[in-house]
């Protein structure tokens, strides 16, 4: 007989940030280390605190990640998987977003980031280290329409 493993749901927030004020749309990402030591470029996301809603916590969670104060444009997607941990299954749910940067500076002094970085629209797509983030990509055109460059 098999042995028991609880399962736990966990919902994350997070999305595309841009910059659409410059010469050269641009969209925030960040940086941390896999389980390899390996420098990866994600979007940013995090958990969803109690009481808060999913775009509460995709403003919050890029706030804290990036330094850059955003709004939410518009849905982009949502990504669910399983991961384990040393004693339990996790079926996480994050929820994306398309925001639009409003104020603040890049800035790396969240503890659970390395790194952070405008990177040309056109680049995230293989900047991005994770398939079904990379995925999302597909919908920014349609989203934001003649602003996006192809």
């Amino acid at each position: 007989m098999g042995i028991y493993v609880p399962s736990v749901e966990e919902t994350s927030a997070g999305g595309l940030v841009l910059d659409l004020k410059g010469p050269i749309p641009s969209a925030a990402l960040i940086a941390r280390h896999d389980k390899d030591g390996r420098l990866i470029w994600l979007l940013p996301k995090g958990h969803v605190e109690p009481g808060e809603t999913n775009e509460e916590a995709a403003i919050r969670e890029v706030a804290e990640e990036t330094g850059i104060t955003a709004s939410i444009l518009a849905p982009l997607g949502i990504i669910d998987f399983w991961f384990m941990n040393p004693d339990k299954r996790i079926h996480k749910t994050v929820h994306h977003y398309l925001l639009r940067a409003d104020s603040g500076e890049l800035s790396d002094a969240d503890r659970e980031v390395e790194e952070v970085a405008w990177v040309p629209l056109t680049e995230v797509h293989s900047r991005l280290r994770y398939p079904a983030e990379r995925n999302l990509m597909s919908k920014v055109e349609a989203l934001l329409g003649d602003t996006c460059p192809t």
